[in-house]
């Protein structure tokens, strides 16, 4: 067996997912074949149909009965003579197999066909069973299984509410109701419980001539033949039940490894990739399966390699801004150091005057960086809403229109409503125009043009600046990117403006680029889907 083969077989006892198919596949097999053993129906149309064959062989025996009577020559009475009818009920007897019982007037029992003698005899004849033959032999397991599921059986309530068999030394017709009730000339049937579990199934006829009651006739006989047929259609079901048993076993381990086995791997390969130092510990490639197993596979892939780039962006982030914040601490140091040499009082105010634009600048940057670091859990966790982008746009145009002194339109017909979050959304927009606002010349405008179909909305922005220099119109989007015009004081912005704005509209699932405008200046575009 090869060390993969080994490790396929040994995931199978311990899967609990096999345990609980096996279990509910099995339990549902169970109780059907256990309900289609029951057969209670079937044991009582056989029960009554044995009563209806009984009641027909008494009624002819007890006729046969009363035909054989002689008349008392001193009274006028009709009897019974106990030798002959013995015969004749030991005769008549055998083609029913069952046992006859006649009772006299009185309750004396005359005859019975065990009986080698008449009455007064308390030997008896038994017919032995055949021995086993070789096919019930080789049915042990079965019976076993048959004799504990029969003694179920009889613990759940109806089992036990016939009478009980009870048979004494002597025998009277009081011992047996359904002779007395015979004695009466009312014919009648009974089931009673033997010691063994078993059942006796009893009826009495009286047996009559010219209208006068001789006695009554009881033939009894065992529900063995009622217990085999039963046992033989158990058997059968039982046979039906091991196929399906050993079917369903089968299925279920198929079933299980295809479902079992694929989750069990992919948890271990989480769990390489949880505790790994490395990328060499890849998801299993379950891509070829379509069902929710090659997509939970899939999922996982994507989840690590999101994981992935996630630590890489953060490493990345890290060194930028490990590296902008060196070049204020820097300056600073550097300042910092050279004041403390010299005595020149103006050489000490510019000195301090570095030093000051410094710690506003790492401030800047440092306002900057926290809010891009937790960009990400805002954005997941807020709560989004219908924004009208016209109305947040006219807001923004109004204030930057008061502080630049520029000229500022906006062109929009129409709604243009969107699912976002206002305040993050109002962010990028303000950024945008604060950047066409700060690169614009005086006496200059800025246009603002929204556009849109059913499914998405342009917002596209235009200003008379210098432009995006060649080559850079993707680089801008990049963290601590800054070209700013030169009038600008340096420092002043840290670089993660369009950086930001970039991560807010790819989480509203919009995009935004950069693009040389055909006259002159910038254009920027942020494309978004329409609520």
């Amino acid at each position: 067996m090869t060390p993969d083969h080994a490790r396929h077989l040994r995931w199978i006892p311990s899967s609990p997912i096999l345990r609980r198919i096996l279990a509910i596949n099995v339990l549902a097999l169970g109780i059907l074949v256990a309900g289609l053993m029951y057969h209670d129906q079937y044991r009582e149309s056989l029960v009554e149909s044995e009563l209806a064959g009984l009641s027909v062989h008494a009624e002819i025996i007890a006729a046969a009965l009363g035909e054989s009577a002689i008349e008392n020559a001193v009274t006028g009475e009709q009897l019974l003579r106990p030798s002959h009818a013995l015969q004749m009920v030991r005769r008549l007897v055998e083609t029913t197999g069952g046992r006859a019982r006649l009772f006299a007037p009185d309750g004396i029992l005359i005859a019975d066909s065990l009986s080698i003698s008449a009455s007064g005899s308390h030997v008896q004849s038994v017919e032995l069973p055949a021995p086993d033959s070789v096919e019930d032999k080789t049915r042990g397991l079965l019976n076993v299984i048959l004799d504990a599921y029969e003694w179920l059986i009889r613990l759940f309530p109806g089992g036990g509410d016939m009478p009980p068999y009870l048979e004494g030394r002597v025998q009277r017709a009081s011992d047996y109701g359904e002779v007395v009730s015979a004695l009466y000339e009312k014919p009648l049937d009974g089931i009673r419980r033997t010691d063994n579990g078993g059942m006796m199934l009893i009826t009495a006829v009286p047996v009559k001539r010219y209208k006068q009651v001789l006695g009554a006739l009881m033939l009894s006989r065992g529900s063995d033949d009622i217990e085999a047929a039963l046992r033989e259609v158990r058997v059968d079901i039982l046979r039906v039940f091991g196929i399906a048993l050993a079917v369903t076993i089968m299925l279920s381990l198929y079933l299980a490894s295809t479902i079992a086995r694929p989750i069990r791997l992919l948890a271990e390969a989480a769990e390489r990739v949880r505790h790994g130092h490395h990328r060499q510990h890849a998801i299993p490639d379950l891509d070829d399966r379509n069902d929710e197993i090659g997509e939970l596979a899939s999922a996982l892939k994507e989840m690590t390699e999101a994981l992935w780039a996630r630590m890489d962006a953060i490493e990345s982030f890290a060194a930028d801004v490990s590296h902008e914040i060196k070049n204020p601490l820097t300056s600073l140091k550097s300042a910092v150091e050279t004041a403390s040499r010299i005595t020149d009082p103006e050489q000490q105010r510019k000195l301090m005057d570095i030093i000051l634009d410094d710690v506003h600048r790492m401030d800047r940057l440092i306002s900057d960086i926290s809010d891009a670091s937790r960009l990400d859990a805002e954005l997941s966790r807020a709560e989004m809403s219908q924004v009208d982008l016209k109305a947040l746009l006219s807001s923004l145009i109004e204030a930057n229109s008061n502080a630049s002194g520029l000229s500022i339109n906006l062109k929009a017909e129409g709604e243009f409503i969107v699912n976002g979050i206002e305040s993050r959304l109002g962010q990028v927009f303000a950024n945008l125009l604060n950047n066409a606002v700060s690169f614009s010349p005086p006496d200059s405008k800025v246009s603002i043009y929204m556009t849109g179909d059913d499914k998405a909305i342009s917002i596209i922005v235009d200003d008379e600046g210098p432009g995006i220099p060649a080559g850079k119109l993707d680089a801008i989007f990049e963290r601590f990117y800054s070209s700013r015009p030169e009038s600008e004081k340096f420092g002043t912005h840290s670089g993660l403006g369009l950086s930001i704005s970039k991560l807010i509209v790819e989480a509203h699932e919009g995009s935004i680029r950069a693009e040389k405008n055909s006259a002159m200046g910038a254009r920027f575009i942020v494309d978004l889907p329409r609520s």
